[in-house]
This record gives structure tokens, sequence and C-alpha cells, in this order.
């Protein structure tokens, strides 16, 4: 009979376990991490997630091909698509921020971070910009609500990747601002974009295209989590659409197809697998994609999110419930 995950770290057949949360400790490995300046309340709320510092590599300055010459993606896989006027069209596949999770790249002269937490399913793209300062970005092995805390590498604060925040350390308060990104099917994207690039296949030892995280989105309860959850019977599992302090829940969407309401559109469209089901990234069930866009018609920064994270991190926040 088949788990209802696996939780599965560097190619370890091992369920990650959770660490006394202790400042004094974590300051032998991180030496540079001011931990007298936080908005953490409860330290207890930061567990370990199992690998170290690092022991989920993070990439910089990937390598990209050209769409037409990548044949090892399926066409439901999913990408994270950036877009920036004036730049090819790139897609960066979940296949391998599945392993990595975040990704250091620049794209017509944007330092950006393509972020991705298989715990909450939150991908989103940030400037690494801080007060005009460049930063780099690393997995640090913790979690917050299950979500990945980031670290940068020039001063070793935290980052909340949920909240594009820094949480502890010196950047205490400071925000990334996220740019207009989405998830989507190989195939959308390359249906849009046949002269597009896709990142390279990394040169790490990994399972590429394997989903280490089996069954995940169908579990009643996430992995790491102690907090309570999300009201008006919603699963905790299921996929809502956060845009600021509001959330849609994807059954509404896939029901209703399109919403008009708060200043956006958001449409749902099938053909997107779940990277959080099958064995495979390819073979999941479909959770189809979603597409937020403003009055213009521009696209706008949104998060797909599982519904327990955003009550932990927003807990007063809006839901937007059918009438």
């Amino acid at each position: 009979m088949r788990a209802r995950f696996l939780i599965a770290v560097l190619g370890l057949g091992v369920l990650a376990t959770s660490a006394l949360a202790n400042p004094d400790r974590w300051s032998r490995e991180w030496p540079n991490t001011d931990f007298e300046n936080t908005s953490v309340e409860n330290w207890n709320d930061i567990l370990s997630g199992g690998p170290p510092k690092d022991g989920i590599p993070s990439l910089s300055d990937p390598s990209f091909i050209a769409v037409a010459k990548e044949n090892r993606i399926e066409p439901r896989e999913a990408v994270i698509s950036v877009e920036i006027d004036g730049e090819t069209p790139r897609a960066y596949p979940i296949r391998y921020l599945t392993w990595h999770e975040i990704v250091n790249d620049e794209v017509g002269g944007v330092p950006i971070a393509v972020t991705f937490c298989p715990l909450c399913n939150s991908g989103m793209v940030f400037d690494r910009r801080v007060n005009g300062q460049l930063r780099s970005f690393g997995v640090s092995g913790k979690l917050r609500n299950s979500d990945m805390v980031m670290f940068d590498r020039e001063t070793e604060s935290w980052w909340q990747q949920a909240l594009g925040e820094g949480i502890v350390g010196v950047h205490t308060g400071d925000k990334l601002v996220q740019l207009p990104a989405w998830m989507e099917s190989w195939e959308e994207f390359t249906s849009r974009n046949p002269d597009g690039l896709v990142m390279d296949q990394p040169s790490h030892p990994r399972s590429y295209g394997r989903n280490p995280y089996i069954s995940y989105d169908s579990s009643a309860r996430p992995f790491l989590y102690n907090g309570e959850n999300p009201p008006h019977d919603v699963p905790p599992l299921m996929r809502v659409v956060r845009i600021g302090e509001r959330a849609w829940t994807l059954q509404r969407l896939r029901d209703e197809g399109e919403v008009s309401e708060a200043g956006v559109v958001i449409s749902w469209a099938s053909g997107q697998a779940s990277a959080l089901d099958a064995g495979t990234i390819g073979g999941g069930k479909d959770v189809g994609t979603i597409r937020v866009r403003d009055g213009a018609g521009k696209d706008v920064p949104h998060d797909v999110m599982f519904a327990f994270a955003f009550h932990a991190f927003w807990p007063d926040g809006e839901w937007m419930l059918p009438n």
C-alpha cells in the first residue's frame, strides 16, 4: 500500500525530523546571523526540515537552452514562467526546483530569485535587490509553518519565502518585491513561446522528474505544521490563489472558470499536473493553470499556495468564497 506521502531529501528515503528551537545552538552554524534582531515571537515556530544549511543546494546563474531543443519535460509538467518586457520568456521547470527550491538568476538586468516551496506549493519570483543592494539566496533547511526559510549569503539574514520578508537578522522587516510570474504546464509555455528559453538540467546528481512528495497534496495534514486548520471547512491542502491578503480557493475557480472581483480577473484552465501527487512530476492529477490580471490585462503578482499556509501567515486574511 502506497504511503500517503514520502519526504525524500537529497535522495535519502527518510522522513525529515524536527529539532528543538535554540538560537544559541543555531549560532554555531550561523555565526554571522544577528539573532537579536528578529520579528519571530516564538522560536518554537521554526523547525528543522531535515537538511542543514545548503543541504538543499540553491542554484545560481543557470544555463538555458532553446525550447525546441528540450525533450525531457512532459507536456503537463509545471514550470514557473517569467516574462519580462523586451526579454525572451524563460521557463524554470518544477522538476528542478523541487530539488533546489531557489534559482538566482538575472533577466534583462533584473536580478531575480525564482523560488518554490514544495510543502506549501508556493512558487514566487522576487527581485533580489534589497534597499539597492544585491542579494543571493540559499535554503536554510529551516521551516516555519511548513514554509521554507531562505537566507541571503551576504548578511545571512533569514527570509520567509511565503511572505518575501526578512524575519531574522539585519534584514528583519525588509521586503522583497514580488514580480509577476505564474506556474503553468510546459505545453502552455511552449505553445505561447515557441522561441522561448528553458532552464537546462543542473549537473547535480538528482532524480529530476521524480516527485519525492508522493500524494502529499491529498494528505489530511501538512508536514511539520502545528497550526490551525483554515476556516470555512476549507481543506488544509486545498490550493488557493493568494493576492495580497485575499485568497480564492482553486475549487471555486475550477467551478466558475473565471472570477472578476477585487480589481483582478482570475482565470482557470485545465492541463497542468500537480507536482505533489504521482511518482513523476508530469504524471499528477490535473490542477489547472491560474492567470491573474488587472483591469488593463497586465499580469499581477500572486501565489498559488496551500490553504493552511495562507491561514498561518494571514490569519486575518479575507476568504473570497462563492456567494
